[in-house]
């Protein structure tokens, strides 16, 4: 059986399988009212059972049409009809927040909650709803809240402590999220090290900026604990600059490099931006610009011709106004290696900026003729998520460490 075929068709057709779901739990749950309700005429439970089958396969079939209005109106039906059938209700009130229309999910799940006859389960889904109706309405100190209340009747409801995770990371409470990160690490199968890492380097961070480096050192060793981030490497980079400690930076860098070279240019845009936060600026950039001449002569057989240390260097060079020592680093490169469009479009600038513009010609020509798409850029391996600025944490999914590169033109 192909259950990639199957888990595809699965995604793509997500609001028909939840619409038959859902209809078969409702005419299930009216046979059973059908055969317990003693106290109706059978002829009366019957039509009534007709009537509302007829208004579920009617809803189920508005459903898979995408129609939610009429769905909704067809659901409104089935609870003028019977207005104890609580499953109505729920699927009530998720196409009304799935709709856009988060007042009224808010209520039909408030009147479930306040209800005196239904079980202590039922009622704690319904909350579980409503904080639901917050989250998607944006409600946020609402949606916590009531996050929090249903916490207090279950703790192990990982689907609610993940959400919290997600709020708290979005609005920067890192004290909180590093919380519920490690309240999920209990809780959960998933490993969440690497999460609780890059949350322990925001609180880093923050102190970082604020000048406090002795606590910002203590954060920075509770990250490695969990996890060695390149997030954490970055900062720690940072702070062994500021605190002249050159020999660890040029060890750190080197070992930042070699696991992950294609975070090279990044680095070296960070550590230049962040010159601007740091109080004593001259002493920074000074060590900044010993720690970029140990790089230009680095000459390890491992990253040498990795496409973006290459990079890293001809941007230093040019920077420096080194343009000969550019065009040498990058012409042997192109002898050798010239797999990358990147690399091409520095190297036809070079060309020019040199004079040597017949060669920028011909190299421009070839790079036309095999022209792809735009210049390189940022995409999560998780979701696919593009973005031409660096993210640790992915906007659409977020998840965290997903950035990957597109090495294009």
């Amino acid at each position: 059986m192909n259950y990639a075929f199957l888990l595809e068709w699965g995604k793509d057709h997500a609001l028909t399988v939840v619409a038959v779901v859902i209809t078969l739990v409702l005419i299930y749950h009216y046979v059973m009212e059908r055969d317990k309700a003693v106290k109706l005429s059978k002829k009366y439970r019957n039509s009534i059972f007709e009537a509302q089958s007829k208004i579920f396969l009617n809803a189920t079939q508005y459903l898979i049409e995408g129609n939610k209005d009429l769905a909704i109106k067809e659901f409104l039906n089935a609870v003028d009809l019977n207005r104890e059938t609580i499953e109505t209700y729920f699927a009530l009130g998720g196409l009304f927040r799935s709709n856009g229309e988060i007042e009224k999910a808010i209520s039909i799940h408030r009147s479930l909650i306040a209800r005196e006859n239904i079980s202590e389960n039922t009622r704690l889904v319904a909350l579980k709803e409503l904080a639901l109706d917050f989250d998607k309405g944006g409600f946020i100190d609402k949606a916590i809240e009531t996050y929090k209340d249903v916490l207090k009747i279950n703790r192990d409801q990982q689907d609610v402590i993940q959400s919290l995770c997600r709020i708290y990371e979005d609005i920067e409470d890192w004290d909180q999220a590093y919380n519920y990160r490690i309240m999920l690490s209990k809780v959960g199968q998933e490993n969440q090290s690497e999460t609780i890492s890059h949350i322990l380097v925001q609180k880093a961070k923050a102190l970082f900026e604020q000048g406090q480096f002795k606590s910002c050192a203590e954060e920075l060793e509770d990250a490695f604990r969990f996890a060695p981030s390149v997030s954490a490497k970055i900062l720690r980079l940072k702070l062994f600059i500021v605190q002249s400690k050159m020999e660890d930076a040029n060890a750190l860098l080197l070992e930042l490099l070699k696991e992950h070279p294609m975070y090279a240019t990044f680095i070296f845009v960070s550590l230049d931006s962040f010159g601007a936060k740091v109080p004593q600026k001259d002493d920074y950039f000074q060590r900044l610009t010993q720690l970029k001449t140990y790089f230009l002569g680095l000459n390890d057989l491992d990253m040498i011709n990795a496409p973006s240390i290459v990079l890293s260097k001809i941007r230093l060079l040019k920077d420096q106004n080194r343009i000969n020592d550019a065009f040498n680093l990058l012409d042997n490169w192109m002898k050798n290696d010239g797999h990358s469009d990147v690399l091409k479009v520095e190297y036809i600038k070079i060309l020019i900026d040199t004079g040597k513009t017949e060669e920028a010609l011909v190299q421009t020509r070839g790079l036309l003729n095999n022209l792809n798409s735009s210049l390189s850029r940022h995409y999560c391996s998780q979701c696919g998520f593009n973005s031409d600025e660096i993210f640790w944490r992915c906007p659409q999914c977020h998840n965290w460490e997903t950035i990957q590169f597109r090495w294009k033109v």
